[in-house]
């Protein structure tokens, strides 16, 4: 299971526990913010894309939607989002849960500029019903991101 590979990822961190587990799912924004009790947007979503023949990873506060040109000047190509089943094969965790930890090798993981307003977020934890809160230096290095982007935008 894929929280199992999160679980014993952030056991060799030593902070396995302080990982939330749920009654109720928080596979999307809104049922993770319910489950949270915190403003959507403290949710930090991770998006997964098609480059380049490979998977990568955006994580974005709850808020933020994928500026398309934002991200073709970042990426050279037009979004294209992975299918759930491609999710799975490709990332190493299903939709709902996807999260920058513990993925398969080879997925790139960037952060987006939208978390930098916050002092913690909210991932998942590799199933749609677990999240942790974490600071943004920790999530920045525990997600093993290859850079900060700017892809986003939020609403006005």
């Amino acid at each position: 299971m894929s929280i199992e590979k999160v679980r014993a990822y952030f056991h060799d961190l030593g902070i396995d526990s302080r990982i939330l587990e749920f009654s109720v799912s928080s596979a999307t924004v809104e049922l993770a913010s319910q489950a949270l009790g915190c403003a959507p947007e403290r949710i930090a979503k991770t998006l997964s894309f098609m480059v380049g023949g490979g998977a990568i990873l955006i994580v974005a506060a709850g808020d933020a939607k994928i500026d398309n040109s934002k991200y073709k000047a970042e990426f050279g190509t037009k979004a294209k989002m992975l299918t759930p089943d491609e999710a799975s094969e490709l990332v190493g965790h299903a939709v709902g849960g996807v999260c920058p930890f513990a993925v398969n090798d080879g997925v790139k993981v960037y952060l987006d500029e939208s978390l930098k307003r916050f002092e913690t977020v909210y991932p998942a934890c590799g199933s749609s019903n677990s999240a942790i809160e974490l600071t943004i230096p920790e999530l920045s290095e525990y997600s093993g991101y290859i850079k900060w982007v700017d892809v986003c935008k939020l609403p006005a």
